[in-house]
This record gives structure tokens, sequence and C-alpha cells, in this order.
């Protein structure tokens, strides 16, 4: 059986880094480190309007304890009229 060497040569941009998948996703939760959306994004986000996500998400008991600042959570509910909502992003995306 012959064996065959072959060498291949790949020309990379000088405005590209490559890094490994790892390195990309750890670069990704910095990005996002002290981050909070507010409604609004979280709505772009998921694609869902504030009504649905609250509905379905936030007012709902059983999700309500999990989610909440006061208990842990990485969802601020607005205690007072005139308060907005707020949703610590990195959180979010390891959920």
């Amino acid at each position: 059986m012959q064996k065959l060497k072959a060498e291949i040569v790949i020309t990379i941009p000088a405005d590209t880094v490559l890094v490994t998948k790892v390195e990309y996703d750890e670069l990704k939760q910095k990005e996002l480190s002290g981050v909070y959306w507010n409604m609004k994004e979280l709505e772009e986000r998921i694609n869902k309007n504030s009504e649905w996500i609250k509905e379905n998400i936030l007012y709902p008991t059983r999700f309500k304890k999990t989610l909440d600042s006061d208990n842990g959570g990485f969802v601020f509910y607005p205690k007072s009229k005139g308060q907005t909502w707020s949703f610590q992003a990195t959180k979010i995306l390891n959920t």
C-alpha cells in the first residue's frame, strides 16, 4: 500500500482570527458580563411580545420563585409603578 502526503495552504485574511469553540464561548460570555436587558431587548432576543413573556414565563408562580432576583434569579421584577423590568443577560443565556 502506498502512502501519499499532501500539503494544503489556506490563506487567512489579516482581519480574521481563528479561535477554538471554547475560547469563542468564553469571549461571548464575557461580552455579556454585567449586561442587563430591558423588556424590549428581551422581546427582540426571544421573538415574543411582552404580554406573552409575562403570561407564560414571568408571572406563573412555578417560574417566578426561581426567576425573581430576590430569590437569586436573574429577573428584576418591578416593585412599583414606573419601575422597569431588568434581565441579567448572562444568566438568561445559560438557562
